[in-house]
């Protein structure tokens, strides 16, 4: 049996909670510091409140510590780790190899992707190192997933949703490079969004400006049961700055979908936590932010022919919602395709291919008033990218995730009563309580199992009860004060039982390991550079945020699998490759960018020449 585990985002622990509570077997959080997110930190006290809550239906918090470390952050971070460890966090997605040391707490730990594992080499040195999970390179293919699953019995974790890195994750310096913020710092100034011109060699422009680096966003909601037959047990939802309604939504989505697959096969497979979720509006991921959808790189023969980049804008554009018919100041006539309403978000393409919005004061039918005057010509196709009334449902009470209880009254024969409880998780526990020997005047059973069922301020709910009473009669205060002592027994059973996965033990017979790495290892610290001389290979360059490059050298700023010259229909190794020059830059203010094309391995590569020894 196979256990599924839908990994959700959390930006906080209000975020962390909803995710819970609308089905996610296990949530990622950001530390206090040290996460790929900088904005994205929390205290010690939040993520333990969510730790508490999270163990209750067993799902699993992780948290990440996975930017590079200096060596004057390193006693920090494993430091912190042990806080974390203390409070009960599961796991910790680390990038650092500084964090494989003999004095971190022995808690589990996950390679972020920010490790860049792209093949079955890459996965067997990461678990012999002491990785229990590898969080795999996000453009693998099914094929690709398969081979790393044969060669490791590590767990396999991969994204399914979300914002999609034009680079493979961790080997993308073009932030640090142009603004001197680092990626894998949690500082990305996210230069794939830019607009950018495309010219060749001369400086002379072949395309329009675009967002030609700017990928839309990954969605597989309909490829998780491949994904889960190939190897894969984590699937992770992008987005620790997403807001809590988009992780609702997304969660619930994705939620529905393992649930699908388990009813399909559960003989095979079945969710790694417990609990039953009830939600109060259907899930639907065309209504929260996205750049569109691509499944990305599961099936390699869909690479020729498949949309992968959003380059019109890096905006969420939202649904085809009219046509305008006539604009007139504030007032618009429309030819709608879907009811509007007061407060959506409109947005359309002007005349010079720019995305513009705008908020609807008042809809009335097929006519429109926006908040101010806008300018669009009849024929203009209107996107909404946001319904009013549906984020007003999502910024409500959405969903409850409950732990369905069975529970047994029995008389005892020295007079007490006893009260037997079994939940789903596998606690079953017994309370009893002293009770008067006097038959009652009527049938007790249905009085006793409404003083039962009042569980509303927990997280039970009364599935069945087996009432053996018979016409003997229970004060109702009786009742509620054994209800609240087994909840209790319940609860502390839950926690007894909990049982965290230890951190793996790196193997004594390591696999063949790369005899040496250079600067896209990331090595930034003495501790990280110790880890590599242990396992006998070189680290011929330290990370570009400690080595700085030189004058007048190249640095591969991006390697990525999305091809522009394929997005554009130009394919060197197809008849339509002349349609543009061999040679091509990409060039966004003084950012001036070399592409290199590996059509052997269909790789991208966008190089930069360092202007000086100092980044800029």
């Amino acid at each position: 049996m196979t256990e599924l585990e839908l990994l959700a985002p959390a930006k906080n622990a209000a975020t962390a909670i909803a995710a819970i509570d609308h089905g996610a077997d296990a949530v990622y959080i950001g530390a206090p510091a040290f996460g790929a997110r900088a904005a994205a930190g929390n205290s010690i006290a939040d993520i333990a409140a969510v730790v508490d809550y999270a163990h209750r239906f067993n799902v699993r918090v992780f948290v990440t510590l996975n930017t590079i470390l200096y060596d004057n952050e390193v006693n920090d971070a494993v430091a912190l780790a042990r806080e974390l460890y203390r409070i009960g966090v599961d796991a910790l997605i680390v990038q650092d190899m500084a964090l494989l040391g003999d004095d971190m707490p022995p808690i589990a730990l996950h390679a972020s992707t920010q490790c860049d594992t792209r093949d079955p080499e890459k996965a067997r040195f990461l678990a012999d190192a002491g990785f229990s999970r590898i969080v795999l390179a996000r453009e693998l293919s099914l094929d690709e997933i398969r081979a790393i699953r044969e060669s490791t019995d590590a767990d396999l974790e991969a994204f399914v949703h979300g914002a999609l890195c034009v680079s493979y994750s961790g080997d993308c310096y073009a932030s640090l490079l142009a603004t001197g913020r680092s990626a894998n710092r949690g500082e990305c100034a996210q230069m794939c969004r830019l607009p950018y011109r495309l010219t060749d060699a001369s400086g002379k422009d072949v395309m329009p400006e675009a967002h030609y680096l700017s990928l839309r966003d990954m969605n597989r909601l309909d490829r998780l049961r491949d994904m889960a037959d190939a190897g894969i047990t984590s699937f992770k939802i992008e987005g620790r700055l997403k807001d809590v309604a988009y992780v609702k939504n997304t969660v619930a989505a994705y939620s529905r979908a393992l649930d699908a697959i388990v009813a399909s096969a559960p003989d095979r497979y079945r969710r790694s936590s417990a609990g039953q979720v009830s939600l109060a509006f259907t899930p639907d991921t065309d209504k929260t932010f996205n750049r569109g959808f691509t499944d990305y790189f599961l099936n390699p023969a869909e690479r020729r022919t498949c949309r992968i980049a959003s380059t019109a804008t890096p905006k969420w554009v939202g649904q085809p919602v009219a046509t305008v018919r006539r604009a007139e100041g504030k007032k618009l006539t429309l030819s709608l395709e879907q009811p509007l309403n007061n407060g959506d978000g409109l947005g359309y393409f002007d005349r010079n291919g720019r995305f513009n919005g705008f908020r609807v004061n008042r809809a009335e039918g097929s006519t429109v008033i926006a908040a101010a005057p806008v300018d669009i010509a009849p024929g203009t196709r209107l996107y909404r990218n946001r319904d009013k009334e549906f984020d007003d449902m999502m910024a409500g009470d959405t969903a409850r995730r409950t732990i369905a209880l069975t529970m047994t009254l029995t008389p005892l024969p020295d007079g007490r009563i006893a009260i037997s409880v079994a939940d789903t998780r596998g606690n079953e526990i017994t309370a009893t309580a002293e009770a008067p020997l006097e038959t009652a005047r009527g049938d007790q059973r249905e009085p006793r199992k409404r003083v039962l069922s009042k569980l509303g301020d927990t997280v039970y709910t009364l599935e069945s009860l087996d009432d053996r009473l018979g016409d003997r009669f229970i004060p109702a205060s009786a009742l509620t004060a054994l209800r609240r002592r087994a909840i209790a027994l319940l609860d502390s059973s839950q926690l007894m039982r909990y049982r965290r996965e230890q951190r793996r033990r790196p193997a004594e017979n390591a696999t063949e390991a790369p005899r040496s790495v250079g600067y896209e290892a990331n090595v930034a610290n003495r501790r990280a550079a110790r880890f590599y001389k242990d396992h006998n290979i070189t680290v011929s360059r330290k990370a570009l945020e400690v080595e700085r490059p030189r004058a007048g050298e190249e640095i591969r700023v991006m390697t990525t699998r999305y091809c522009l010259r394929r997005e554009l229909g130009c394919c060197l190794r197809h008849e339509s490759a002349t349609k543009l020059p061999r040679e091509l830059f990409l060039l966004s203010g003084n950012n001036r960018y070399r592409l290199d094309f590996d059509c052997r391995n269909c790789e991208m590569h966008v190089v930069r020449v360092a202007e000086n020894a100092e980044i800029s």
